[in-house]
């Protein structure tokens, strides 16, 4: 059965704008106003001690129409590594996985199984690397995680950490399709499209974008994006 859905990619930047002001709010009005189903967040929680969220659950529970995937390990952070997904209300989520990345600084990827309607698809949130070697490896390793049968119904989004457009990204040829939504880095002055989305076979992307307004031109250092 088929089954649209949008997805949303946004590295908030642990909700610091480009004014030097920690606004969770505006972050969550850029979240709202994509009107995705799936938002991967990358930055999220804090670096030191226990990784604190900078957005609290509870609002997002209480006052928006998402869900907080379970993909904390404690009771102070939102995600992990500082991966956070939303799932819209309504949405089944039917589990979730956590994949350790190798590489010199400690990294994570976080997988979300989705069901909407009668189709299901599994979302990995990512954000990968600096060192190009080592996002070769950290690719390889989701791979080997989702497994041959599982990469068909895969979507693999977020902040890839990857200026080039031609380079960096092979280890996703066999299997998955790559889409930058456009230049998401640095919302002062767009340079590089870092975030994107690679969607398994199985998937068909309709349009693809990313909101460019006065509010997320400022409520982090990267513009979120969207693929439907």
């Amino acid at each position: 059965m088929s089954e649209r859905i949008r997805v949303a990619s946004y590295n908030i930047h642990k909700a610091v704008g480009l004014d030097q002001r920690r606004d969770p709010m505006r972050i969550l009005e850029v979240v709202n106003g994509m009107d995705a189903d799936v938002v991967a967040l990358q930055e999220v929680d804090r670096r030191m001690g226990p990784r604190p969220s900078v957005l609290d659950r509870k609002v997002i529970e209480t006052e928006t129409d998402f869900q907080v995937a379970g993909l904390a390990r404690n009771d102070v952070s939102l995600g992990w590594h500082g991966n956070a997904v939303l799932v819209r209300k309504g949405l089944t989520i039917l589990d979730v996985d956590h994949i350790t990345l190798p590489g010199l600084e400690p990294r994570g990827a976080v997988q979300v199984n989705v069901a909407k309607g009668g189709a299901e698809a599994s979302v990995v949130g990512v954000h990968l690397g600096l060192l190009r070697p080592y996002r070769r490896q950290q690719l390889r390793t989701i791979l080997d995680h989702l497994g041959a049968d599982g990469k068909a119904n895969s979507l693999i989004l977020g902040d890839f950490n990857e200026w080039s457009e031609r380079r960096g990204l092979e280890e996703l040829a066999d299997g998955f399709d790559i889409v930058s939504p456009g230049k998401s880095f640095h919302a002062a002055r767009l340079l590089a499209g870092l975030a994107r989305i690679a969607l398994g076979r199985a998937m068909t992307l309709y349009d693809a974008g990313g909101p460019e307004t006065p509010l997320s031109r400022v409520a982090s250092d990267h513009l979120p994006v969207w693929g439907d």
